[in-house]
This record gives structure tokens, C-alpha cells and sequence, in this order.
């Protein structure tokens, strides 16, 4: 299959609401020659990461808009789209080839149509892209809620969190401090002529200059390293961890924080590690079995405690909830298309409805660390200073830490060039088992009495 056809179908089911890249792209990779898969994934993720303002050139191009029927037609377009303005590809190629590509479609009226837009985009983008440049969404490339949504924000830098979103991200490790240290490993990359510097707020944590296959990374199948994010790698930390501790980590796929904890403190009690989805626990297994590590695995939903949880307390409890993915954006670039602005509130009363459920599972004196790879208060701030007005057994931990914003609860990091992901996150202390006491009001983002 012609590369540019297999972005043009992954983008089609992502355009289309039914599909993230993640679970169409690989479908359609099947059908590519191997030596073209990385062209159609970097095609794929590519227009998806400027999606806003390769759309709004195609509005400028088109006559009148192309019909819901032929999405594949508008996504073929912005994949050529693409080519021409962000990547090396030769205009003659980018423009030939996609063209061909338009046989697949069945739609032999459309190859001149296309020809034609492509070429006049070729003399023509510069001058048209110039009279876009006043709207913030197209000029920056976020959907017009969003964007929006950031400046209401994040007022200083909502353009500066745009822009991160829209850079390539690094590829970060995180050392297994049961098996080397940072120093030690920086010095095997060095000997493996990979350039890498060490992270400056996790101390477990090492970016490479240049992304790598992970089968090139010294050590990798014999656990010395994981691939995580910096700010990912904050989390666990903040559990001050202690030999004998009974800990549960909700919403734990891929597993990558899972192992961080039996990395950091290998003496606990046990570990249970929640996820909603049984298929998405494969991945903590692999990850366990990598690096010869045991947890116990359910698939359950945490909000159900009749379903998994035994009775006894836990002592520490990490829950990094599901959430809108704001601050991971630059990593998937496709949730500019699939995330819609109504979804926040819905977010924010699940985060809640997690929060409630998970505290009746944490002794007094236990502590409760919150996380979300959200940039938006909404789902962060709001939802812990929710939680702390409905629930008088609850109090904050500050954390004292020289990363990221400190919010009213909690400290928010943006996703930044070269460094970390856009994460949040807040500590809480158990320090009576008092009742939720009041609920959330989704309509008023506040509490009302029960």
C-alpha cells in the first residue's frame, strides 16, 4: 500500500470520530512495505499535529467545502498538504504520489481535483497561510476549544504550551535503580555512541539527544532502563514509600509507575496494580517480566470496590486518573480531533467518583498522590479542591519541589521543549475516616450539600 494512502486511512477514522492513530494506524501498517512504514506513521502523525492549520489552508484552496462522503478525499489532501509545507519530500513527489494514491479511493474524478489544489498550494501557501495568521487556533493549531480554553487558562502561557504541543518530544528513560545508576548508565550510553544528558528534576531520569529503538539501548531487555517521561517519573516520589507498605496503583497501564514504585521501594508489603481494560494489563505483565518485578494484576474498575478490593487498607495509593491527555498532546497529536470540549466536565465528575472511592480504601494516616496528564485546571486543582471541601478526613501534603506551577492544590507542569510532558500533580494525607460529606456539582464545577 501506498504510504500517503495508509495515513489517508488512519486519519479518515480519526477524522471521523471512530478511532485514535493508535488503534487505526496499526491496521493499516500491515499493508505497507517496511521500509515505508515510518514515512506513513510520520505522514499519520504529522497532519494530525497540524491538522488546524493544514485544514484551514484546504478551506482557502477549495471552491466549496468537499462533501461528508468523501473524508478520505479531505484526507488525502491534507496528508499532501503536509508534505509541502513540514517535510524534505520533493514538491513533485509529494504531489505525484499522493495523486496516485487517489486511484484507491475509487474516485477518478477526484485526481485532477487534487492535482491541481496541491500544485496551486505549491506557488500559493505562503501568501495564503500569511492571510491565516491572525487566528490563534490555525496559526497554532489547536481546535478553536482548546485553544481557547488554554488562554482562559493559562493567560501567560497558553501560546508557549501550544507551541510545546506541537514540537516533537524526546524520548526520556528512567534508570532502575535496583539494577545501576543514573551515572553509571549515562557513561554505557556514551561507550554505545548514544549522546544523552541526565534529567534535571527526576534522578532516575536520562533524554537522549536523538530518539532510539529500544533494542539499541544498552541493558534494555535486561531491565536497566524503561522508556518514561520525565514528569511521569515525579509521581512515585511523592509516595513516600517505606518497607512493609501495602500500596495500590489505580489506573496503572502501561505499568511504567507500577515499576517505578517496586523500583523504589523493592521491601513493600505488596502492590496491586488496577486497570479498566483486561488487554491493557498485558502491557504491565510485559513491563513486570522485563524487569523481574511482582505485582498483583486486576482488571476492574476502581469505583467498584466490591469487585477487587479485599478489605484491608492500604497505606499508599497512587491514582493517576483518566483524563483529557492535554498535556501529552505533542506524543499524540491526533486527541486535537478526538478530545472535544464537552468531555472535561464528564472527566472531571469520573476523577471525582475515583477520588471518593479510592479514599474508604486508605488507612488514617495514609497518603493518596493524584495525577493527571491534563494541563487543565478543571481536572486537576478544581477536582483536588472539590475533593478536600466534600471530604473532612482529607488533607493536603504540599509539595515542595522546584518543578512546574504551584496551583491552589497541587503543582501543574506544561509540557516544555526538550523536557517533560504537561502533568499535574497533588498529595493527600488521610487523617480521619470521616464520610464524603457532600457531593460534586458538575453544572457548578462546586459542591452541594447531601
Amino acid at each position: 500500500m501506498n504510504p500517503r494512502l495508509a495515513a489517508c486511512n488512519a486519519l479518515v477514522a480519526v477524522m471521523a470520530g471512530k478511532a485514535s492513530l493508535g488503534t487505526s494506524l496499526p491496521a493499516q501498517l500491515q499493508h505497507v512495505a517496511a521500509r515505508d512504514q515510518a514515512l506513513a506513521r510520520e505522514l499519520a502523525f504529522g497532519t494530525a499535529r497540524w491538522f488546524q492549520r493544514l485544514d484551514g489552508l484546504a478551506t482557502l484552496l477549495l471552491d466549496k467545502p468537499l462533501k461528508a462522503a468523501d473524508r478520505d478525499l479531505h484526507a488525502l489532501l491534507l496528508v499532501g498538504l503536509y508534505q509541502l509545507l513540514f517535510t524534505r519530500i520533493p514538491a513533485h513527489a509529494a504531489i505525484d504520489e499522493s495523486v496516485n494514491a487517489v486511484k484507491a479511493l475509487k474516485k477518478p474524478w477526484a485526481k485532477a481535483l487534487l492535482n491541481a489544489l496541491l500544485r496551486r498550494a505549491q506557488r500559493e501557501s505562503e501568501a495564503l497561510l500569511a492571510s491565516l495568521e491572525r487566528d490563534p487556533s490555525i496559526r497554532l493549531s489547536h481546535p478553536r476549544w482548546l485553544q481557547k480554553q488554554l488562554k482562559a487558562d493559562w493567560p501567560a502561557q497558553w501560546e508557549a504550551i501550544c507551541q510545546a504541543n506541537n514540537q516533537h518530544p524526546p524520548m526520556t528513560l528512567r534508570v532502575n535503580a535496583l539494577r545501576t545508576d543514573r551515572q553509571g548508565y549515562l557513561d554505557r550510553l556514551q561507550e554505545h555512541g548514544i549522546n544523552a544528558h541526565a534529567c534535571p528534576f527526576s534522578a532516575q531520569g536520562i533524554t537522549l539527544e536523538q530518539p532510539c529503538d529500544v533494542q539499541a539501548l544498552p541493558g534494555f531487555a535486561e531491565g536497566l532502563v524503561s522508556v518514561q517521561d520525565e514528569a511521569a517519573q515525579l509521581a512515585a516520589p511523592l509516595l513516600d514509600l517505606k518497607p512493609g507498605q501495602r500500596v495500590l496503583d489505580a489506573c496503572c497501564a502501561p505499568g511504567g509507575k507500577t515499576c517505578q514504585i517496586l523500583e523504589s521501594e523493592p521491601a513493600l508489603a505488596s502492590l496491586l496494580a488496577l486497570d479498566l481494560e483486561p488487554a491493557r494489563l498485558q502491557r504491565v505483565r510485559d513491563n513486570l517480566q522485563r524487569l523481574g518485578l511482582q505485582a498483583e494484576l486486576k482488571a476492574a474498575d476502581a469505583r467498584d470496590l466490591d469487585t477487587w478490593w479485599d478489605g484491608q487498607p492500604f497505606q499508599r495509593i497512587l491514582l493517576d486518573a483518566p483524563c483529557s491527555a492535554t498535556g501529552v498532546i505533542r506524543r499524540h497529536p491526533d486527541i486535537k480531533l478526538t478530545r472535544q470540549a464537552e468531555d472535561i466536565a464528564a472527566l472531571a465528575i469520573l476523577q471525582g467518583e475515583m477520588l471518593d472511592a479510592l479514599w474508604q480504601t486508605l488507612e488514617v494516616g495514609g497518603q493518596l498522590v493524584y495525577a493527571t496528564c491534563s494541563v487543565l485546571p478543571a481536572e486537576n486543582t478544581e477536582v483536588i479542591a472539590a475533593f478536600l471541601a466534600r471530604q473532612a478526613g482529607a488533607r493536603e501534603l504540599q509539595i515542595q519541589a522546584d518543578y512546574g506551577l504551584a496551583q491552589p492544590h497541587g503543582r501543574q507542569l506544561h509540557p516544555q521543549p526538550g523536557g517533560h510532558d504537561g502533568f499535574y500533580l497533588a498529595r493527600l494525607l488521610k487523617v480521619s475516616a470521616s464520610p464524603v460529606h457532600s457531593s460534586y456539582n458538575p453544572e457548578t464545577k462546586g459542591i452541594s450539600a447531601t
